[in-house]
């Protein structure tokens, strides 16, 4: 396959094709004039990486996890271990998030959206003092 049918076989632009063969997490064959010819197994590595990605791993995560894949003699531990890695991320950015969306919507109801200058928007932006322009 050439990295068009690769690349709507799997989903992924071959731009991502491209970075993924640079990095090393795909090697495609190449024939005598140097295009790239990707086998069944290469889409299968394509496919996934690009739902690992969709999960939100790091192409590192994605590296560990293939090789693993990869690795009949793996235990299942090690995969845990990665994604249970990867899920405390998650929810660490989701309470970070939660935490902003509290604190804006605070904001946005402490703000009276009318006519006078005060605002407690920009106020809490400023770092708590008087709004003023920059």
């Amino acid at each position: 396959m050439n990295i068009g049918e690769v690349a709507e076989r799997s989903g992924l632009p071959p731009k991502t094709i491209r970075y993924y063969e640079d990095i090393g997490l795909v090697r495609p064959q190449r024939s005598e004039n140097g295009y790239r010819a990707f086998r069944e197994t290469d889409l299968h590595k394509l496919a996934f990486l690009g739902r690992a990605r969709a999960l939100g791993f790091s192409i590192e995560d994605c590296r560990t996890l293939l090789g693993l894949y990869e690795d009949e003699s793996r235990e299942s531990a090690q995969v845990k271990a990665v994604a249970e890695e990867h899920l405390k991320a998650i929810d660490d950015k989701i309470a970070q998030l939660q935490s902003m969306r509290e604190t804006l919507s605070h904001l946005v109801k402490s703000c009276h959206g009318d006519h006078r200058p005060d605002c407690p928007i920009l106020s809490d932006l400023a770092g708590g003092s008087r709004s003023k322009p920059l």
